[in-house]
C-alpha cells in the first residue's frame, strides 16, 4: 500500500465523512470511495462503518489508521531530514586539531 492510499485512510478516519475527506485530499468523492474500497480489498478488511451521516472506524480501522499515521508521520520525519542533510545541516562532522 502507498502512502497517498494511507492518507487517503487517515482523511477520513479524522473527518468521518468522504466528501469532506476528499476535498482535503483534492479528490472527487468517488475516487476517494474507490481508493478507500483499494485499500479494504488490499488488506481483506472492512476499515470503516458506513452509516447515512458519518463514518466510522471499524476496530481493523482503528488498527490500520494508528499505524497509518505513524508511517505518514516517518515519511515527513525522513523528508525534512534528507533535506537537513543535503543542506549539511545534519550529520556526522569531523574535524582534527
Amino acid at each position: 500500500m502507498d502512502l497517498k492510499r494511507l492518507k487517503h485512510l487517515v482523511a477520513l478516519a479524522d473527518t468521518r465523512n468522504f466528501g469532506r475527506a476528499a476535498t482535503q485530499c483534492h479528490l472527487t468523492q468517488s475516487a476517494l470511495s474507490r481508493s478507500i474500497q483499494a485499500a479494504e480489498d488490499e488488506l481483506g478488511l472492512l476499515l470503516f462503518d458506513r452509516g447515512t451521516l458519518e463514518v466510522s472506524c471499524t476496530d481493523a480501522g482503528a488498527f490500520v489508521v494508528e499505524r497509518a499515521r505513524r508511517l505518514l508521520f516517518e515519511s515527513r520525519c525522513l523528508e525534512r531530514d534528507v533535506s537537513l542533510y543535503r543542506e549539511r545541516l545534519l550529520g556526522d562532522l569531523a574535524f582534527g586539531v
